[in-house]
């Protein structure tokens, strides 16, 4: 089961790896103050007994050996004593935490926090949500007990257990990504209670059985063992078989990833990019993001009234560079390489022969050029680069493939039945049930590649040179970006008529 920013998806694979049923179900998304994004714990869990019952409708859940979990990561689910959810989530996506974020790293120290996490402190990683609460809702706070990522919500609703996985735990900047275990000196420094924290499991450990109750409420065999899974960018990488070193993923779904496996912790000297525990025993990651890659597509097309489907027809009516038009993706903010909360999206160039395929097109492209920032900092570790797998909404899309080949300069390979993280938590599940010996060989059994794409020459000379420009932007309107974020949060909101 996958735990995504705006709906859960259930997943149901035999042990051949082929995808037997699935099911969806939605959940809203609260945006109390501008910046801001909310869910409901209870939601996730209306939504995930929504999709079992169809599951279930359709005979799919009574042969279930294992259950595999993964989720959007970094948010905060705030228990009490008695496991009651405190207030809503606040999600991976949230920016109110800028000033928790610069105590962190001024408690913990910026140099050590590194050291000991992998990570900088940035405004979506769990820490900085924990002293926000500590701040703002202190009666909240007192009560709180537990804290949980998103999708160990749900493992506690199956099976009665507080516990994550290392990869998950890795974005939460209270691991030691080196150690695979919680820091206590970052709890200490913190001045936070360790006993906060859920069991740390590797991510094919057995966390849990399916109670008796929830076993008979859902239609799952009683005593179904649920793995750790992982968070949703390393089962991700599972789902694509990017399991070993050399094999990058890419994905663009709401938000965009760079992802490669290292055989040891490889931390970037300046934080830009992640350093997390892999689902792989014995194996780390490192992922650089975009926040709003997808999510600036959506956007668009629905700020033109527009379906996304229709928007990439017309996208197809434009040509490279968009008639020279740059669009910076920042509409969330931005995480890499510039971890800048108050960044914000733009077009540079527009001018009025420009129409919505130009818009559309020059989306897509900077999306892509915001992933090569990613690409370049994995270049600069010197980690090897053999291929790039695309996942996600935008593997679908014969004209973003070629795009991020061009803009790469790389042979971009699909997969022959893209997933994505559910079908990684699947194959996690398989190995924790004993299916496959390890994940290197549920990958080999299950994961298939095809439909490889060529850069174009003449293309990527020109998308060379417009990202060269397009870097030259965010240093230029930094400034701006900061003063027009000021500006909007000393006027008050406009009252419905």
């Amino acid at each position: 089961m996958d735990l995504g920013t705006t709906s859960l998806r259930a997943l149901v694979v035999d042990p051949g790896g082929a995808v037997l049923g699935q099911a969806s179900a939605p959940y809203p998304t609260a945006q109390p103050h501008t910046g801001w994004t909310e869910q409901k714990p209870d939601d996730w869990w209306q939504a995930c007994r929504s999709a079992l019952s169809d599951l279930r409708a359709r005979k799919l859940l009574a042969q279930v050996r294992a259950i595999g979990l993964t989720g959007q990561m970094h948010g905060s689910v705030f228990l009490d004593r008695r496991l009651s959810v405190l207030r809503p989530a606040i999600l991976w996506n949230d920016q109110r935490t800028a000033a928790e974020a610069a105590e962190i790293e001024e408690r913990v120290g910026g140099r050590r926090l590194l050291t000991l996490t992998g990570n900088r402190a940035l405004t979506g990683f769990t820490a900085p949500k924990v002293l926000w609460l500590r701040h703002h809702e202190p009666a909240h706070f007192r009560r709180l007990r537990h804290l949980l990522l998103p999708k160990d919500y749900l493992r506690l609703r199956l099976t009665g257990e507080l516990a994550t996985d290392v990869a998950d735990a890795s974005g939460t900047l209270f691991f030691d990504v080196r150690a695979r275990g919680w820091s206590s000196e970052v709890m200490r420094l913190l001045d936070l209670d360790e006993g906060l924290l859920p069991t740390a499991l590797e991510s094919l450990a057995v966390s849990g059985r399916v109670t008796a109750s929830v076993a008979a409420d859902l239609g799952l065999p009683k005593g179904t063992p649920v793995v750790a899974g992982a968070g949703d960018q390393a089962a991700g990488a599972v789902g694509a078989g990017a399991v070993s070193p050399g094999v990058v993923m890419v994905s663009i779904g709401t938000s965009g990833v760079v992802f490669t496996a290292a055989e040891r912790p490889a931390v970037e000297r300046g934080g830009r990019l992640h350093a997390f525990c892999h689902a792989v025993p014995g194996l780390w990651h490192v992922m650089g993001v975009t926040l709003s890659a997808g999510g600036s597509f959506a956007w668009l097309a629905s700020t033109l009234g527009e379906s996304e489907e229709r928007l990439s027809q017309m996208a197809r009516s434009s040509t490279a560079g968009a008639g020279g038009l740059i669009f910076l993706p920042y509409l969330s903010g931005e995480r890499t390489p510039h971890a800048d909360p108050l960044a914000r999206g733009a077009f540079v160039g527009l001018t009025a022969s420009h129409g919505p395929g130009d818009l559309a097109r020059a989306v897509m492209e900077g999306v892509v050029f915001s992933l090569r920032d990613c690409l370049e900092l994995v270049r600069a570790l010197r980690l090897p680069i053999r291929e790039v797998r695309l996942i996600g909404g935008g593997a679908r899309s014969p004209l973003w493939r070629q795009i991020v080949a061009d803009v790469f300069g790389l042979p971009i390979l699909g997969l022959e039945a893209e997933e994505g993280a559910a079908y990684g938590a699947a194959l996690l599940a398989g190995v924790g049930a004993g299916l496959w010996r390890d994940v290197p060989e549920a990958c080999r059994a299950a994961v298939r590649t095809a439909g490889r794409v060529e850069p174009q020459t003449q293309a990527s000379r020109l998308y060379d040179d417009l990202y060269g420009r397009y870097r030259d932007l965010y240093p230029k309107l930094k400034g701006s970006f900061a003063a027009l974020h000021d500006l909007a949060a000393s006027v008050p909101p406009a009252r419905a008529p």
